[in-house]
């Protein structure tokens, strides 16, 4: 071990360091301090957390935010068009998350970060705020498409770390997304509509009783407002020269070759034609399409009455699930998950939350017969334990896609992937809001009845992403 210390150490004193280049300052800490950057890793963690906030926090109240804006006729197209402005959000960054990765490409990952933090602060702020369904969609559209943060940061946390560290990275940015969207839930459970939950403190006349909505959004955009201080302490990771990402190279040797001989291609052209990129993409995709539409089904299904098959949950309710199921996955991401990835790979990892994903998912109908304190011990369980298997499956994804590419795509190759990644989680809300919408209309159906047909045809779509992670199709990232 000390011997690959000395080795790694003279590496470093043979390789020429621009002092004014930032991302030759992380290089040189990088060949210097084998250590795991946890200081690095928790900017990478609460920065990613305050751009999970806004998606997530809407689902617990989405339902009575959309009935008190008088839009839908009948109470079952209710969900319909919450499933829509569930999708704004999605929509939204689909038009720019390409964009916003070749800016991160071109002008560094610390500047789309600082710009995506103002975003949140500005148009989540309006969107509480809102006095009709048009303008609640127009804030969380651009939301959406001014919010640009998650790209980047999947290229900055492989980027800051070294090889041997980087699983741990990619946990840490997934574990921080997936405690985004717990703790996201449960404050939209906890803090809406607080003048009927705590009228001792917020009158019906106050500006939270005007908008019962604007709490939640004021409590998130204030910690956005934190983490855009925060931000001008981040260390860019961007070469002001061009530079060769040696880590592609070889696996064994951590440092980056200061030569422009051989660099690939940085048009977004050039990524289409890289299959094993477009591959890892295109799986990716499937999941999150997957993911997306189970958690506006479960928010929907949690509230929904028992008379269409739902749990007939108060909002505190499914944020109390919600927010119990993150302890266990920060756990599982931060210590179990680099352990079981260093052990079995990212593939083998994937696959098996998938396939855990889909067994687990199959007893959700039979949970609406329980009542009470089982009720609640078991959503609790089961939100913790598929939270866990969603992570599991995208981190090992994220870990295949940034080894696919070198540091001078990275940025544009995970603007690629939350670009069509975010059409699928905009396709996601609606279509699940359809599907829930169209699944209570059927209680009394012969063939998969109401709830039965709806995690049924979720658990289709996880199969699909299960049977796209085997050759032929899933071509790994070639490292010789």
């Amino acid at each position: 071990m000390a011997e690959n210390e000395e080795t790694l150490l003279l590496k470093s004193s043979q390789v020429e360091y621009d002092e004014n280049c930032p991302g030759c300052k992380v290089d040189r800490r990088k060949a210097q301090n084998p250590n795991i950057p946890w200081l690095h890793f928790s900017f990478i963690w609460i920065i990613t957390l305050s751009s999970s906030l806004p998606i997530s926090s809407i689902f617990p109240f989405l339902y009575y935010m959309v009935r008190d804006f008088h839009i839908a006729k009948r109470e079952e197209d209710i969900s319909f068009y919450a499933g829509f402005e569930g999708s704004a959000f999605m929509v939204g960054r689909f038009l720019t998350a390409l964009l916003w990765g070749m800016v991160a490409d071109r002008y560094g990952r610390k500047t789309v970060m600082i710009l995506s933090m103002i975003a949140i602060v500005i148009f989540n702020t309006l969107f509480g705020l809102s006095t009709s369904y048009w303008m609640a969609l127009t804030m969380r559209f651009l939301l959406g498409a001014f919010c640009g943060v998650l790209g980047p940061m999947r290229a900055y946390a492989t980027e800051v770390s070294r090889q041997e560290h980087q699983a741990l990275g990619i946990a840490t940015l997934s574990s921080a997304w997936g405690i985004g969207l717990v703790i996201g839930p449960a404050l939209g459970g906890y803090l809406a509509q607080p003048a009927d939950k705590f009228p001792n403190i917020f009158s019906q006349e106050s500006v939270f009783g005007r908008f019962p909505y604007f709490l939640v959004c004021l409590v998130i955009s204030i910690f956005a407002l934190i983490v855009l201080i925060i931000c001008f302490w981040l260390p860019e990771t961007l070469h002001s020269h061009d530079v060769e990402d040696a880590a592609l190279i070889d696996s064994d040797d951590l440092e980056k070759s200061h030569s422009a001989e051989g660099r690939t291609s940085n048009t977004w052209l050039s990524l289409l034609r890289n299959w094993p990129l477009m591959s890892v993409i295109i799986i990716y995709c499937v999941f999150q399409l997957h993911d997306m539409a189970y958690i506006e089904i479960f928010s929907l299904w949690a509230v929904s009455p028992k008379a269409f098959g739902g749990l007939s949950l108060a909002t505190e309710d499914v944020g109390q699930a919600l927010a119990v199921a993150g302890v266990g996955l920060l756990l599982c991401q931060l210590l179990l998950y680099p352990v079981f990835e260093r052990a079995f790979g990212p593939i083998i990892v994937s696959r098996t939350g998938a396939a855990l994903s889909i067994a687990l998912l199959s007893c959700y109908p039979f949970i609406a017969k329980l009542s009470g304190t089982s009720l609640s011990l078991v959503i609790d369980l089961v939100s913790a334990l598929k939270n866990a298997f969603s992570i599991s499956v995208t981190a090992g994804l994220f870990l295949l896609q940034n080894r696919a590419v070198r540091q001078r795509q990275r940025g544009a190759a995970n603007g690629l992937a939350l670009c069509m990644m975010s059409l699928c989680k905009a396709v996601g809300p609606a279509a699940a809001g359809s599907l829930l919408s169209w699944g209570q209309s059927r209680q009394n159906a012969s063939f998969l009845p109401g709830s039965h047909m709806v995690f049924f045809i979720l658990n289709v779509v996880e199969l699909i992403g299960f049977l796209m992670t085997f050759k032929p199709f899933l071509a790994e990232p070639n490292r010789d």
